[in-house]
């Protein structure tokens, strides 16, 4: 009896830990950024934030230090993937528009080289081990870059076009999702192809992914109903479902704090808590505004734009786990 009630002590103490939820620490205003903004990426060493506001056709650079626009880089079309390669000071701004991937030098922030791909250059994630950076193109492919001479070395074929992809280190492999097609795929980045896939049962549009190296969970937020999926990375089993608010753009996995960030187009901040790689429990939905469904997590902050809506002008608002 004694060690159950210690037992219920302990974890009453946990779960006081994690009651308090992300709070705003900061807002930062991205003054004149009108329309739809896309993904970001970060220079972590120079705490700079790349913001690719496609319906402004600028990537806004946010000094964090002084908490404020520095730059506003012009001259895209659509831009939407935009990845920072710190081990080549490199800035590659993909657009969905033309197709161009544009590189910028990361010290200057002058445009250095620019890429053909195709129709929709979309998501941009730089592959450490292999030292590659891959963009996810047109109706069905990733392009794989040396960083260095700025040229496509490969091309990863796929059944449809691709949204969010994550890249585990650990095995050498590529999680995509492809809405299109109904399906995550599974990609062998050693050999530049496809080798599988997950399927995602009566759930659909699946465009934000985030990933749980360790435990070899990946989380696969959907739209249609609007759901998150946990797979089992080693087995391609799906773990649990949970549900999500509405309009899921962006999810985030806290390994330090054991916690995912979805943020959802509906107005809401979800927070889920992993009790362990099998259980998953709704932590906290923090309402933002409505659009606010971009996001990034540096491992200490969670960025969350909020477009112009309105009234509300389109800012930067900056939480802290």
């Amino acid at each position: 009896m004694k060690k159950l009630l210690f037992s219920l002590v302990l974890l009453g103490g946990l779960l006081s830990v994690h009651a308090e939820g992300p709070r705003l620490i900061q807002t930062i205003p991205l003054i004149g950024v009108e329309g739809r903004i896309d993904h970001m990426s970060m220079d972590v060493a120079g705490k700079r934030l790349f913001i690719a506001a496609l319906g402004n056709n600028t990537v806004e650079v946010v000094d964090l230090k002084q908490g404020k626009v520095v730059r506003s880089l012009s001259g895209f079309s659509e831009p939407q993937g935009v990845c920072f390669v710190p081990e080549f000071n490199l800035l590659a701004v993909a657009n969905g528009g033309d197709g161009r991937c544009v590189f910028f030098d990361g010290s200057t922030l002058e445009p250095v080289s620019t890429l053909q791909l195709g129709d929709d250059a979309d998501n941009a994630r730089y592959d450490t081990l292999h030292k590659k950076l891959l963009v996810g193109y047109d109706s069905g492919a990733l392009a794989v870059i040396d960083p260095q001479s700025k040229k496509v070395t490969s091309t990863i074929p796929l059944s449809a076009h691709p949204e969010s992809f994550q890249i585990d280190s650990s095995d050498s492999q590529l999680f995509v999702n492809v809405p299109n097609a109904h399906t995550v795929s599974v990609v062998d980045l050693a050999q530049n192809k496809a080798t599988g896939g997950f399927s995602l049962g009566l759930v659909a549009a699946n465009f934000p992914m985030a990933l749980d190296e360790t435990n070899h969970r990946l989380f696969v937020g959907c739209r249609i109903p609007s759901r998150l999926l946990v797979f089992d990375t080693k087995t391609g089993n799906k773990a649990t479902t949970l549900t999500l608010h509405g309009d899921c753009d962006d999810l985030f996995y806290d390994a330090a704090r054991k916690l995912i960030y979805a943020s959802c187009g509906e107005g809401f901040l979800d927070v889920f808590l992993q009790v362990d790689p099998e259980h998953y429990s709704v932590k906290q939905s923090i309402a933002i505004a409505s659009g606010a469904r971009t996001a990034f997590f540096d491992g200490n902050f969670i960025y969350l734009a909020v477009p112009r809506r309105g009234n509300q002008m389109a800012v930067v608002r900056v939480y802290q786990p």
